[in-house]
């Protein structure tokens, strides 16, 4: 059961983070730079609430699988989702800094490259949460096999 607990969380962390990149993030591209940052701030709070909740969940399920079945698979899924956490941490979260600095009324084309940039490195949450789903799918698959 936490395997399959882990699978699900893993899956909708990375549904949520492809959104992000497929839909959100091109469709704010298309604003002017005060638009773009005025709605990056409010979405991107909402949106860390939710992504750093599924992985930290989602790791402690696969832990949780780890522990109970000793297929070391959850284990490794578990860790994947968790890097999340450092990546965001060392290579995001300056980038948010400076967006959260800077107001609406002064953003500029810097301000647009930023949220470029912050948007590339936001696929790299993307391919965790899918390389996590795809190595908790391989698990359960193995469990159910035996």
């Amino acid at each position: 059961m936490f395997g399959l607990l882990a699978l699900l969380t893993a899956s909708v962390f990375f549904g949520a983070a492809i959104y992000i990149n497929l839909a959100e993030q091109p469709a704010r591209l298309r604003l002017d730079h005060r638009a773009a940052l005025a709605e990056w701030g409010p979405s991107y709070r909402r949106g860390f609430e939710m992504q750093a909740s599924l992985a930290i969940v989602s790791g402690l399920l696969g832990a949780a699988a780890w522990w109970q079945s000793g297929n070391a698979l959850w284990g490794l899924g578990a860790a994947v989702i968790i890097l999340n956490w450092p990546y965001t941490l060392m290579l995001i979260m300056p980038i948010n800094a400076r967006l959260e600095k800077t107001p609406p009324d002064q953003a500029s084309e810097e301000t647009r490259e930023l949220i470029t940039r912050w948007g590339k490195l936001h696929a790299g949450r993307s391919a965790l949460g899918a390389i996590a789903a795809v190595i908790y799918l391989t698990a359960a698959a193995a469990a159910m096999s035996s």
